[in-house]
């Protein structure tokens, strides 16, 4: 069965020191559960994953699925630049109870396309359903789509979260490999995919607005697509504005405006510039509060 809907890049809410702050982390999660989200994905790199440390990737984890109970899908975010340290987190996260894991292509050692086949088959022998991430935009490593389907040959591979905007690649795993899971992690970008045939969103937006997101998808999957446009363009000034600089900052300081979580960011990110602060408050003030 493939999984379609809105998911969240959950942040990872920490105190003005940068401590986890694990009340905040609990309120997100129920209040994603009573909002409509159709997952969770915990320590990707919305959460922080680079500075969050084993002994907290574990904390969050845990905690996630045992508030959740089943009732949506919790991906953990384990994917590295070192295959055997993205094994042992894969390991850690099946053990926990994890649904599934989000591997991103390894960062700054740029691998061959062959070395991300043998990477991937891998990290999906520890048997884990793997969701490949795709984000060359912050990788500087492209899994292409010949490569992608031959990684897609391990029955352990659920799908993928593909960042490159080329529809084309969409329609030929549409054609190839149709059990799989196809989510964009472009939100201003998911009603193109939706309509080539996706299956959802893996979103920064829906940290901020996951009511409003959930509808969107919701409807775009079911080709309400009258719906789905003036959703998108409620949604639109948003999406933009949580990207001003770079991700999570602006979506991190949009959840503290509006008292949600603590105002802390680990370094080497620091938080919003007080410069965008204003035009972020006023699109939050037109969407509503979370």
């Amino acid at each position: 069965m493939r999984w379609q809907g809105s998911f969240v890049a959950l942040v990872t809410p920490m105190t003005e020191k940068g401590d986890i702050a694990l009340d905040q982390w609990a309120q997100l999660v129920e209040k994603h559960l009573s909002l409509g989200t159709a997952g969770i994905v915990v320590n990707g790199t919305t959460g922080e994953s680079p500075t969050v440390h084993a002994r907290e990737f574990e904390l969050l984890l845990g905690e996630a699925i045992r508030l959740v109970k089943g009732r949506i899908p919790i991906i953990a975010g384990t994917g590295t630049n070192s295959t055997e340290k993205t094994i042992e987190q894969t390991q850690i996260a099946s053990t926990l109870g994890a649904d599934a894991c989000l591997v991103v292509t390894p960062y700054y050692n740029k691998p061959t396309q062959q070395g991300l086949v043998v990477h991937y088959h891998a990290i999906a022998d520890v048997g884990l359903p793997v969701i490949l991430y795709n984000a060359p935009g912050r990788s500087l490593c492209d899994c292409l789509p010949e490569t992608f389907l031959e990684i897609a040959k391990h029955p352990h591979l659920l799908g993928i979260k593909e960042c490159v905007r080329d529809l084309s690649r969409l329609a030929l795993y549409k054609q190839k490999v149709p059990h799989l899971s196809f989510f964009t992690g472009e939100d201003d970008f998911a009603l193109d995919f939706m309509r080539a045939g996706g299956d959802g969103v893996i979103s920064v937006t829906a940290n901020v607005a996951p009511k409003l997101m959930h509808d969107f998808i919701e409807n775009c999957l079911q080709e309400n697509w009258s719906v789905a446009e003036q959703l998108h363009a409620v949604l639109l000034p948003l999406h933009h504005a949580l990207f001003v600089q770079t991700n999570p900052i602006p979506v991190k300081w949009a959840l503290h405006s509006q008292g949600n979580i603590g105002p802390g960011i680990r370094l080497p990110l620091l938080p919003l510039e007080p410069s965008y602060r204003y035009p972020l408050e006023q699109v939050l003030a037109k969407i509503g509060t979370f």
